[in-house]
């Protein structure tokens, strides 16, 4: 079965489920995207290798890719391989000098791995049939056709911006203080995102 490679294009609350986020992936040269639900550690963990943000101390993520580079083993791709239920599955295909594993993972935390590694992520096309969504050229949702039918919702790409379109630039210094504080990464990059858009 062909492999289709997509890539994370954006981070967001969820609006389907409280306390949870929600990590869009896209398809490479395509207009699909592929919403997962995932909770707010694995987000935070994602968000961090993004944003080459430096923890004070070593996420579990980052543990694994150290203790990973000090075994001498490899990751070379992760896919998204099944879907069941509304539940994603995925594998981590890594090697070392004598051998290629596949490593079965939950998709929120081989995702965070990928970012750590830089290497890509696939899934197959039925994934993207059962659970994708239609984008048009300019991002925005189109009406799922018979052969595609997206069932899951995310925010914006910029979800929750609104209230620090408001704050000052000393109060969005202060925040992202405070933010960074608590190592909430997320909102970490809203702020900056912000800063960033006023200079």
């Amino acid at each position: 079965m062909k492999k289709i490679e997509l890539e994370i294009v954006a981070l967001s609350h969820s609006i389907t489920q409280t306390h949870s986020y929600a990590v869009v992936l896209g398809e490479i040269n395509g207009l699909r995207r592929l919403p997962i639900v995932i909770g707010g550690f694995e987000a935070q963990a994602i968000a961090v290798a993004l944003e080459r943000m430096s923890p004070s101390r070593p996420l579990t993520h980052d543990l694994m890719k150290n203790f990973m580079i000090a075994a001498n083993v490899d990751l070379h791709e992760i896919v998204i391989n099944d879907l069941q239920e509304g539940i994603f599955y995925a594998k981590l295909v890594c090697s070392s000098a004598n051998d290629t594993i596949e490593i079965d993972s939950r998709t929120s935390d081989a995702l965070a791995m990928a970012v750590r590694f830089g290497c890509p992520i696939y899934t197959y096309e039925n994934i993207l049939v059962q659970a994708g969504v239609l984008m048009d050229d300019d991002n925005k949702k189109l009406e799922p056709s018979s052969t595609f039918k997206g069932k899951t919702s995310v925010t914006s790409e910029t979800g929750g911006t609104d209230n620090l379109k408001g704050m000052s630039v000393k109060e969005l210094n202060e925040l992202l203080n405070v933010v960074l504080e608590q190592e909430d990464y997320i909102k970490a990059i809203s702020i900056r995102d912000e800063l960033k858009r006023r200079d």
